[in-house]
């Protein structure tokens, strides 16, 4: 039989539609296969984009895409992890090439630091002995250098691109913003140092729905490819970030957590029965960290 993981060839799968990507709770059942975790594990996990979603009581995952929950926060606390947290390690880590051995006095610049990916990213690059500079507004600086920004620029203050050209250029810029920001961020990449851009705003959704997946899919590897080869001239590279669900990864960040080097930043909860203002308060923007839904009280939490 052959296999669509993706659900593309199934119509009218897809509803009821359950959202939510973040998890934390207890295993409730196993599999036949699975030996690194048991019923009674207090688990988080970040719930891939092909699967059914976190609001809910009980949710389905695959033994890879899920972690012992650190042992130092609580349901709704580690709720607020896994997705930005994936999301963070995938940009930096699998695209922009950094790690704890190599990020030491690098020059780090994360465009829109004040979300949740922008906040974990502060956290991580810090702990690996990076300086940080971030982009946010002034009412969000308290928040950026509390979790340990050495530079910030404040966006409504000014222009952005005239307030950098006073600093050193970059070795890595994190985009959590896109637009024009791809206007001017790359002139402020060291050249021809193995520096990178890696923006999280991508055509990718956009094309495959407008184009469908095979047209999409083209599309992308044309934007990408084009993108690529333009900056590259210049002596920089040009990456697009994506969320990647992983057990193994964050099996490393609830190391980290519990070692007090990353700590979740916990905007708001809700209780499950308020889920539409937990979403209208999301449509706002302008997050400060992550916002949680309390599905089940007492025993597990979700996103």
């Amino acid at each position: 039989m052959r296999r669509d993981p993706l659900n593309i060839n199934q119509s009218g799968r897809e509803f009821p539609l359950v959202l939510g990507r973040d998890v934390s709770g207890v295993i409730m059942e196993c599999g036949l296969d699975v030996a690194y975790f048991k019923p009674g594990d207090e688990v988080w996990a970040a719930v891939p984009p092909w699967k059914q979603g976190g609001l809910a009581e009980f949710v389905v995952l695959s033994a890879n895409e899920v972690s012992h929950k650190p042992k130092s926060l609580s349901h709704p606390e580690a709720a607020a992890v896994p997705y930005v947290a994936s999301t963070a390690w995938s940009a930096l880590v699998n695209t922009g090439g950094v790690s704890k051995d190599n990020c030491a006095n690098k020059r780090m610049l994360i465009i829109g630091a004040s979300g949740g990916v922008g906040t974990f990213a502060i956290q991580m690059l810090k702990a690996w002995g990076a300086h940080v500079t971030v982009t946010c507004s002034q009412n969000a600086e308290g928040l950026v250098r509390g979790l340990g920004a050495d530079h910030v620029v404040d966006y409504t203050a000014g222009d952005v691109p005239e307030q950098l050209k006073s600093l050193e250029k970059f070795d890595l810029i994190l985009d959590n913003v896109g637009g024009v920001t791809e206007n001017w961020a790359l002139d402020f990449l060291k050249p021809w140092a193995g520096a990178k851009y890696v923006t999280l705003v991508t055509p990718f959704l956009f094309n495959t729905d407008r184009l469908g997946v095979a047209d999409g899919m083209m599309q992308n590897g044309v934007t990408i490819a084009r993108k690529t080869l333009k900056h590259l001239c210049k002596g920089v590279h040009y990456r697009w970030g994506f969320f990647a669900p992983s057990g193994p990864t964050l099996d490393d960040i609830s190391e980290m957590v519990d070692a007090g080097q990353v700590r979740p930043v916990l905007e708001e909860q809700f209780p499950f029965s308020q889920v539409p203002q937990a979403f209208l308060k999301l449509e706002k923007g302008h997050a400060r960290g992550k916002t949680v839904v309390n599905v089940v009280t007492g025993s597990g939490d979700a996103q």
